[in-house]
């Protein structure tokens, strides 16, 4: 497992998503590699991206340093790291990194935020989407091309090859509806998909097992889903 931290491209790091990942490790029974990625403003688009493509590539050509060599590889990512790794999916697709899928949780899909779930969640439900804005213009920097579908993922014209996916949303996100339509743009180009909604969940939720508890329930079943790719992609 390669996992990229959320955190709106520009706080968060390997010790705000430790106790997720070691939740993670501990249920599924993988490996995990946790990607300390560039970070804005000090390191702006698309540097993220470069960091996020540059690990799976490294992690595919030297799979023996971590695993077993003949292992699957799982990318995993939430909000702005999730982000950053669907578009390295899409960018190294046509490529043989041995991705047995991508895990997708409560991604930001681009700065132009206008959907349902963005106005009936967008206040006052844990991620603030003013909040996020601000977090888009230091990460974008003077970069002002909003249709790029590295800046939004939802622009691009082919995903025919990109690795199948586990979209993961929360009902009560402001991001959710973007979600949704990235899972069906996936699936339009061929993509297995399948989608799981957490149900009166916010933001952020797996990062809250003490205070929701109910979040290890969906953490076990995302764990099995894993599996069931690795499977897949070993036969």
């Amino acid at each position: 497992m390669v996992y990229f931290h959320g955190g709106g491209f520009v706080v968060g790091d390997l010790d705000t998503h430790d106790a997720l990942c070691r939740r993670l490790a501990t249920d599924t029974r993988m490996r995990f590699l946790s990607v300390d990625y560039r970070l804005a403003p000090e390191y702006p688009f698309p540097a993220g991206i470069d960091d996020a493509i540059e690990s799976m590539r490294y992690v595919s050509t030297h799979i023996d340093e971590f695993d077993d060599p003949r292992a699957k590889v799982i990318v995993m990512g939430d909000s702005a790291g999730a982000t950053l790794m669907t578009v390295a999916c899409a960018l190294t697709r046509r490529e043989d990194l041995g991705i047995a899928a991508q895990v997708v949780i409560y991604p930001t899909l681009g700065p132009e935020l206008f959907t349902n779930s963005v106005h009936t969640y967008g206040v006052g439900h844990v991620l603030d989407v003013d909040h996020l804005r601000y977090d888009y213009e230091l990460y974008l920097g003077e970069w002002r091309d909003h249709s790029d579908p590295r800046v939004s993922p939802l622009m691009f014209e082919d995903l025919t090859g990109a690795p199948p996916a586990i979209v993961v949303v929360a009902q009560c996100d402001p991001l959710r509806d973007e979600a949704v339509a990235y899972a069906g743009l996936l699936e339009h180009f061929g993509v297995n998909v399948e989608l799981l909604e957490a149900e009166g969940m916010i933001h952020g939720f797996l990062r809250l097992p003490v205070t929701v508890p109910e979040t290890l329930e969906i953490i076990d079943d995302l764990g099995a889903h894993m599996h069931r790719y690795v499977e897949i992609a070993s036969s």
